[in-house]
């Protein structure tokens, strides 16, 4: 079956263009490639790269399997010339843009996913536009009030109950209600959207040695240990929380689907040390599907024939999966 994909390519100089350039040259099988983007900076990207493109254009009644060298294409102007390389806060604007119409497009059913390429945050708040990450925006333009940021790699799921927080506004980010919410989002996108039906997810503890009994803080006493007895009376499969130090062993990981982490740096790096470049990172709690490249814009690069595109091909890979698993759970439920 023909799945039809959308990609963002982000920040318009950096390697988002080169990447999706690259793809075309070997697109993966039995999928439409939907870029949408300024169709002459893909020109002219392809161009300095030495690498052939052509492009169909999107039409949602008729589907094209994408064949090397050729990109369906989803016109979206820029609005300023993009020098390969330099920031430019005028196309904050169509970075912004090319995300809100994949999302429509997802949210029509018109594709069964969206991939993002990385984004330069700084730039689009520079510009006016408060952006946190695409985790957050994508959240607001899906209308959901609280989604969870996880990011995937061979053996590895990791889950964060904080995302894009300073570190001493973690601990009173961690209410008993956030993480409820979060747990139940996580094992049910696990089961959907991952088609895992029974997982087991390992949960952090935030403090060192989860606490040590309360000698190294209270909050798993208080707020982690109450919430995951209440969850565990719901059918939900939990273990901790657990010290983060010795939670990512193959004692623990060899057993489960997914680890909980309470912050960004506490999951990240382990995760990224594992499988960076080959990992993707995972929007769940949406009524879309949306995975994105591990990396960031790597402007240094752009333009050079070295940005890699592993993880790319893998968060395309990752979101047909997802799409496949979803739309079969959705057919059961209607019969």
């Amino acid at each position: 079956m023909i799945q039809r994909i959308a990609i963002t390519p982000g920040e318009p100089a950096g390697i988002g263009p080169d990447i999706c350039v690259e793809l075309a040259q070997q697109p993966p099988a039995d999928t439409e490639i939907i870029v949408i983007a300024d169709p002459a900076l893909m020109t002219e990207r392809a161009q300095q790269l030495g690498l052939p493109l052509t492009f169909d254009t999107f039409c949602t009644d008729s589907e094209n399997v994408s064949a090397p060298g050729r990109l369906t294409l989803l016109p979206v102007p820029l609005n300023q010339a993009c020098k390969v390389g330099k920031l430019e806060p005028y196309n904050a604007p169509y970075v912004l843009e090319t995300l809100t119409q994949a999302v429509n497009l997802c949210r029509q059913g018109k594709v069964d996913a969206m991939v993002t390429g990385p984004v330069h945050k700084g730039v689009i708040n520079e510009a006016g536009f408060k952006f946190s990450g695409h985790t957050e925006f994508l959240a607001e333009l899906c209308q959901q009030e609280l989604t969870v940021m996880m990011l995937a790699t061979e053996g590895l799921r990791v889950a964060l109950v904080t995302t894009h927080l300073p570190l001493n506004e973690v601990p009173a980010a961690i209410t008993k209600e956030r993480l409820s919410q979060i747990i139940t989002i996580l094992d049910r996108d696990l089961r959907d959207k991952f088609g895992i039906a029974d997982p087991v997810i390992l949960v952090c503890g935030l403090n060192p040695h989860a606490g040590e009994g309360g000698h190294l803080g209270r909050e798993e006493i208080e707020i982690i240990e109450p919430v995951l007895q209440a969850e565990r009376l719901q059918g939900i499969r939990l273990t901790g929380p657990l010290p983060a130090d010795t939670l990512f062993t193959d004692k623990y990981l060899d057993n489960a689907d997914a680890v909980l982490a309470m912050y960004h740096d506490q999951g990240l790096p382990v995760l990224k040390f594992k499988g960076f470049g080959q990992a993707s990172n995972i929007t769940l709690g949406l009524p879309i599907i949306r995975t994105s490249v591990d990396h960031g814009t790597a402007l240094d690069l752009a333009g050079s024939g070295k940005a890699d595109t592993g993880s790319l091909y893998n968060a395309i890979d990752t979101a047909r999966m997802m799409a496949s698993n979803w739309r079969e759970i959705k057919s059961q439920r209607k019969e």
